[in-house]
């Protein structure tokens, strides 16, 4: 089993050389920021009188950090290009596994990793959607050597991007620094492109709308926010019904043709473990396997969400491009393989446990950090099912000086760019946002269990 990547070195410091003077991109915003305590009441005073909910924080307002985080020009261009060939080999496996299985055939990905999967959709296959996957978010982070890594690949529900504007438009009211000049605003009409290119053949001015679970959920503010943006209606399963084979749906009153759904329900499965439809499946389900409805992202393309699978992305680069990955995997392994879960059993201290089809932190244990009861919970359920679980090397997350207590202290943070596929080709929607965990020493850095989120500024050296 291979070794975590310097597992045992300290974690970078985005803000800090190693000898405690600031990087020289970060010295002048290190030097300006003034009294932090007010910078954060101020933040969170404009976020609160502007509306910008999350339902995953105490309070309900975004946990948004005043101190942006700073990313060399040059480094963010490595990274687009690392992500857009990432988005094209991902794109290709979901397309292949559910076409010719070239990848499978040839022993690259083992053919029970796709079959196994919980997010695999065997009632699409030999569908043809103008896109399989159109969005997509990733989970880099930076390990002590400076490179980044990809923890996971986020194809179901990518979520956060509504808030990258909020985010930039807060920070430029509160703080003496001046962000760069790029629109986060402008990631809607690239949605909205990537949208209509996903539609169904011949469709040209294609009809949407944003299917959430409405008002009373957590997320509502963000998925108002995009249907608004796109100038799309937001409906939940109970405005929807089929007339003639295409989707309708019930807005303001009126029952119209549906050619494109933006998914953003909790339930993402279209079968069950049966492979009866859910609910989701039976209203979207057949008329995109009619190619009379496109579904973002298509159905089953969770299958390359699958926390197993990912440990193959590196592969699938190298088979489907012909090239070397330029942002490689962190290592994961299956622990239904008996020989990979004994290793891991042994080294609990240096991984992290994670259930295969979960996403938003959800089941994850951090074994260093986690109480007995977490552990004695997880151990059970590994043994019951241990294919449903990987592992994953765990590294230290790289710091940056975060408010914390009125004061500035290092936190962990990782990076979530959001991308889109179209006809045009993969764009990076802006820097996205970092996530950053809140307690001292937590690698946790999921929003909705405690974390809070950075804006990312592109600055030249």
């Amino acid at each position: 089993m291979a070794a975590s990547p310097a597992a045992a070195a300290r974690p970078y410091d985005e803000a800090f050389e190693p000898g405690g003077d600031p990087r020289p991109h970060y010295a002048s915003l290190l030097a300006e920021l003034g009294d932090v305590t007010e910078l954060a009441v101020r933040v969170k005073e404009r976020l609160r009188a502007e509306g910008v909910e999350f339902g995953a924080a105490p309070d309900g307002v975004l946990a948004l950090d005043p101190v942006p985080r700073l990313l060399l020009d040059a480094e963010w261009a490595e990274l687009q290009t690392g992500i857009a060939q990432r988005l094209r080999a991902l794109d290709a496996f979901v397309a292949d596994v559910y076409g010719f299985q070239r990848i499978l055939e040839a022993g690259v990905v083992p053919r029970a990793a796709v079959e196994c999967s919980p997010h695999y959709e065997p009632a699409m296959r030999g569908s043809r959607p103008g896109r399989w996957v159109a969005i997509a978010g990733l989970d880099l982070v930076r390990c002590p050597d400076g490179r980044f890594r990809v923890i996971e690949d986020q194809l179901r529900m990518p979520s956060g991007f509504a808030y990258c504007a909020p985010a930039r438009e807060t920070l430029a009211s509160v703080l003496p620094a001046s962000p760069p000049p790029d629109d986060p605003r402008a990631l809607y009409g690239e949605l909205a492109t990537a949208l209509r290119h996903a539609a169904p053949p011949d469709v040209d001015e294609p009809s949407m709308v944003v299917l959430c679970e409405g008002p009373d959920h957590g997320a509502w503010w963000e998925h108002e926010r995009i249907a608004r943006e796109l100038g799309a209606p937001a409906v939940t399963l109970a405005d929807l019904s089929h007339r003639n084979g295409r989707l309708m749906a019930r807005v303001d009153g009126r029952v119209l043709p549906v050619d494109v759904v933006y998914q953003r329900t909790n339930e993402d499965r279209f079968t069950d473990g049966d492979g009866n439809p859910t609910p989701l499946g039976e209203a979207l389900l057949g008329p995109c396997s009619e190619d009379v409805l496109a579904c973002v992202n298509a159905p089953g393309s969770g299958v390359a969400d699958d926390k197993l699978v990912h440990a193959y992305v590196d592969e699938m680069v190298r088979f489907y491009l012909s090239e070397e990955p330029l942002l490689p995997s962190l290592p994961s392994y299956d622990l239904g393989d008996p020989a990979a879960r004994e290793q891991a059993m042994d080294r609990l201290d240096e991984l992290v446990l994670k259930p295969r089809g979960e996403m938003g932190g959800v089941g994850v244990v951090l074994w260093r950090e986690a109480g007995e009861d977490e552990r004695e919970a997880a151990l059970k359920a590994i043994e019951a099912d241990p294919g449903a679980f990987v592992a994953q090397e765990l590294v230290e997350l790289s710091v940056h000086p975060t408010v914390c207590d009125g004061r500035l202290a290092p936190r962990h943070i990782d990076l979530r760019p959001y991308a889109l596929l179209s006809d045009e080709g993969v764009r990076i929607l802006g820097a996205g946002l970092s996530r950053v965990a809140l307690e001292e020493g937590s690698m946790v850095v999921n929003s909705g269990r405690g974390g809070g989120v950075k804006d990312n500024w592109v600055v030249a050296a």
